[in-house]
């Protein structure tokens, strides 16, 4: 907690506002605390009964219900009908972004799909605008380096071999917002080795991830457990460079898009199980209670905790939006029930919920508020190397989202500036 004292006392005209209610910090809940927002900062957070040197009498406070910190979310691919690796124009970008800002993500990274070389060099170039507009936190490429054999919703056809000049003219489009990649160690290129001839080491994508400041995510894998363990500690390593954004890779969307953890094989989970409980990972869950049960996310929470553990949406166009067909990347996509599936097979297609449906559904599983809070927003804020967003502590970007009993959105706040108000659960 910190609570550091603002220059001068809130008075009764001052435009800082303070917020009184149930704050919820990356490692306890306040139930009676104070949130004071000056500018785009946060001034002071901590207890009420510790308030009185910040607020002068008549203070502006006003009460809600519970305050947690904007949210952070890692990997989507869109909402409000558009999609990020369908956009064709600044707008379709802002369609998504805004979607989830309504409901509470203040900092979102824009996932592509597997899609050839000069669609990726195009959309990254559109998503690259909008991250130096702030509208973005990052850019998230979910392949081509991937598993044909575990390509869930994207298109087999298009997944190639590792390549690093393919990183690195990602990395130039993107102008410092390639955050994240999606790999699978299996795939040729994506780690070191040695050519037949014992040559010189070839350079792997995973090398070329870190050195231009990405943070190598492992995914859409059939790779048993040893090749996963060798994959992230080449990762780990590549990380150690200065100027990492991360020393931990994180693992794309645990369970999902990999093979299934079996006792006597047990794969690509165990492997990122066992790194994610020793510090060495982060591992994405998508935890809408359609891509996983309750006591799966109940039990990665108790096995590796919440500072190794990022809530996603994978949120595709039909975020937000009513059942029906939508498309990502090349691959049709119909949604019933909320429930994303490939037209043309039975493949999950992405999810359909806002970042804090997934809080909502984690806490419902049982794991403690605070500890989902921090899986949606410190732990993911910390693999975009952002000490300023992700957590309610004095001098953080005020990005502030304020809840219902029932965890449903009331107030937005980015940067000290209301983001659409209320979206209506």
């Amino acid at each position: 907690m910190t609570t550091v004292p603002l220059t001068e006392p809130l008075t009764p005209q001052d435009p800082r506002l303070a917020l009184r209610g149930r704050v919820v910090l990356p490692d306890a809940v306040l139930e009676d605390g104070v949130v004071v927002i000056a500018g785009d900062r946060l001034g002071w957070v901590g207890p009420w009964a510790q308030a009185g040197d910040v607020l002068a009498p008549g203070a502006r406070v006003r009460t809600v219900h519970t305050i947690l910190p904007g949210l952070v979310d890692l990997h989507c691919h869109g909402g409000g009908g558009a999609s990020f690796p369908d956009a064709t124009d600044a707008a379709q970008v802002l369609t998504a972004a805004h979607e989830h800002l309504r409901h509470g993500t203040t900092s979102l990274v824009a996932s592509l799909v597997t899609a050839d070389a000069a669609t990726l060099l195009e959309r990254t170039a559109l998503l690259a605008d909008a991250a130096d507009a702030g509208e973005l936190a990052g850019i998230h490429l979910e392949g081509p380096f991937l598993s044909a054999a575990r390509c869930g919703a994207q298109d087999p056809r298009l997944m190639v071999p590792g390549d690093a000049d393919l990183v690195r003219a990602v990395a130039e489009t993107a102008r410092g917002h390639l955050a994240t990649m999606t790999v699978a160690p299996e795939v040729p290129g994506v780690l070191t080795a040695r050519a037949a001839n014992s040559a010189p080491e070839c350079e792997s994508a995973v090398g070329a991830l870190a050195a231009v400041g990405a943070v190598p995510s492992f995914g859409h894998t059939d790779a048993p457990a040893e090749l996963v363990e060798a994959g992230l500690a080449q990762a780990v390593e590549a990380l150690a460079s200065p100027g990492s954004r991360s020393a931990r890779p994180t693992v794309t969307h645990l369970f999902n898009g990999m093979r299934p953890l079996h006792h006597r094989d047990p794969g690509p989970v165990a492997a990122c199980l066992a790194a994610a409980a020793r510090g060495a990972a982060v591992v994405e869950l998508v935890a809408d209670d359609v891509h996983l049960a309750p006591a799966t996310v109940r039990s990665v929470f108790a096995m590796v905790g919440p500072g190794s553990v990022a809530l996603v949406t994978d949120a595709m166009a039909a975020a937000g939006m009513p059942d029906g067909t939508y498309q990502l990347g090349p691959m049709a996509v119909r949604v019933a029930g909320g429930v994303a599936r490939l037209a043309d097979g039975d493949a999950i297609a992405g999810g359909t919920a806002h970042l804090l449906d997934v809080v909502r559904a984690t806490v419902s599983a049982g794991v403690p508020l605070a500890d989902a809070v921090r899986a949606a927003a410190t732990t993911p804020a910390a693999v975009l190397g952002r000490p300023d967003l992700g957590a309610l502590e004095a001098g953080r970007r005020a990005d502030v989202l304020v809840v219902d009993a029932e965890l449903r959105p009331v107030e937005v706040l980015r940067a000290g500036r209301p983001a659409g108000g209320s979206a209506g659960g």
